[in-house]
């Protein structure tokens, strides 16, 4: 207590020197307040864009090794035959390549083609057979003949060809008039999510084991179809095998495709869009129906991209197929904020190294300036720990005072640089979540809606409050930062002190 006391009494006594290192702890601590919030603001918004953009592995073809083999086929329709052999990946591989702790969670998405007994095709691909009745006349012979009655030989001959008028043909329809496609979450769930298409009319029914869909703006006028209408669709290989879907929404698309001169309708007009049970239930009437299916993995982290890649491989997956992933992408994403996180990082650690040096000269001329007082303190036979300890609680007491109000300072200006820093995403984020609600018909992120997060996206809020950026983290940072200045210059008093003779001392004063 007595050292305590008297480290009080040594900071009132020398004010002018306590004033001079309090401005300057003062400088220090506005300057890593302000320097770790905008960290603190970097990191929230990588953190948006690690989750908006989260770590996607898919199941694709392998190319090259499709290329390797078909040079060994000796013909076209050995090529083709080698690739229908080439089996699909099963629902079952998938969930077995999910069951991995690398994987935080996994969607996918079914495509099958389809007709329908109750739906017309939009499609500009007909193929019209014009034929036309065609006779052809033939002379033979010349000349007289005298037992005929006119005296002449030789005749005419014609030949009539007589075909069908007109006749219209669906190329597409051998295949499935109609393209399935169903998904198993909102998630997988990519183009409403980015925006290529969009609901116009009714929603995407958050029931992913009912039995309706959504199709496009344009098919729809085409066969007169609204919210409620049921539609029917058949077997390409089977007209017997029906399956009948209600209509919940209908949505047009947003696409460049869509201001394509050249075709008449967008390339999504005959496009289905229901959920994974219903293409499930269509598999099971017929083992003739085949469907494509194609899976998404969320990656726990970007580290672990490669890990999964091989351990799907070590399950099993055939070489035809390769896993890919959108690493390069998020890592394009995210590398203007890192570039600010490295420019905060360096000017933090520049300021801490410049203010400990100063500080450290500083607190050298105090211990040479007092050092009659450091003489005395031993004399009467205080020891070297007790000095040492009242000088470092001399100069911790200034430096907590400085930090305070330092970070105060900081925190005021600091509220709106990072705000400035998160305008843009915070623009973004409620641009998003608005768009994302629209897309799906306006009931995604409503209140009692299925989810507030879809896809990683999160709102970001926007700072109001000093605590909002100059939270305990930062004050904990900041305490730790004036712990480190503070034994970083008392290392002068502890080794002057260290060095000094209390007799030697006491010579030098008389």
């Amino acid at each position: 207590m007595y050292i305590f006391k008297n480290s009080l009494k040594s900071i009132s006594r020398n004010k002018g020197r306590n004033i001079l290192i309090g401005i300057i702890i003062i400088v220090i601590s506005c300057a890593c307040a302000v320097t770790l919030s905008i960290l603190n603001a970097a990191n929230k918004i990588v953190s948006s864009y690690e989750e908006k953009y989260q770590i996607k592995a898919s199941i694709g073809m392998n190319r090259e090794k499709l290329v390797e083999s078909f040079k060994e086929s000796s013909s076209g329709e050995d090529m083709i035959n080698s690739f229908n052999n080439i089996e699909s990946v099963t629902k079952e591989e998938i969930e077995k390549y999910a069951d991995s702790k690398y994987v935080s969670s996994y969607y996918y998405t079914y495509t099958l083609n389809m007709n329908s007994s109750n739906l017309k095709e939009a499609t500009d691909s007909l193929v019209k057979e014009t034929t036309t009745t065609t006779t052809r006349t033939e002379t033979f012979g010349s000349g007289k003949y005298p037992g005929r009655p006119d005296g002449n030989y030789g005749g005419k001959r014609s030949t009539t060809t007589t075909k069908k008028t007109e006749e219209i043909k669906n190329l597409k329809a051998e295949n499935g008039a109609f393209k399935l496609i169903g998904y198993n979450s909102y998630e997988a769930m990519t183009d409403f999510i980015n925006g290529s298409y969009t609901i116009t009319s009714g929603e995407v029914s958050s029931d992913f084991e009912s039995n309706t869909c959504v199709i496009s703006e344009e098919l729809a006028s085409l066969n007169n179809i609204e919210v409620g209408d049921t539609i029917t669709l058949t077997s390409p290989k089977d007209s017997k095998i029906t399956y009948e879907l209600t209509v919940s929404g209908i949505y047009k698309e947003n696409t460049e495709d869509s201001d394509d001169m050249t075709n008449m309708f967008s390339a999504s007009v005959n496009d289905i869009i229901t959920n994974s049970n219903v293409i499930e239930n269509i598999l099971s009437l017929s083992d003739d129906l085949d469907a494509e299916l194609n899976p998404t993995f969320i990656l726990t982290s970007s580290d672990v991209a490669d890990k999964f890649s091989e351990e799907v491989t070590g399950k099993g997956l055939s070489e035809y197929y390769q896993v890919t992933n959108n690493l390069s992408e998020v890592e394009s994403a995210t590398e203007s904020i890192n570039n600010v996180k490295t420019f905060a990082t360096t000017f933090l650690i520049i300021t801490l190294i410049i203010g400990g040096v100063v500080l450290f000269v500083i607190n050298m001329i105090n211990i040479r300036e007092r050092k009659y007082e450091i003489g005395v303190l031993r004399t009467i036979g205080m020891s070297k720990f007790k000095v040492i300890s009242e000088f470092v609680i001399e100069l911790l007491v200034v430096t907590i005072f400085g930090l305070i109000i330092g970070a105060g300072i900081g925190s005021l200006s600091s509220v709106k640089i990072a705000n400035s820093l998160l305008e843009n995403e915070i623009q973004n984020s409620s641009s998003n979540v608005e768009k994302i609600n629209s897309n799906f018909g306006g009931h995604m992120f409503g209140e009692g809606g299925p989810q507030n997060k879809i896809n990683g996206l999160v709102t970001i809020e926007k700072a109001d409050s000093i605590n909002a950026v100059v939270d305990i983290k930062v004050l904990g940072e900041l305490l730790l930062i004036g712990v480190g200045l503070t034994f970083i210059s008392s290392l002068a008093s502890m080794i002057s002190i260290q060095r000094f003779s209390p007799l030697e001392i006491l010579r030098e004063r008389s």
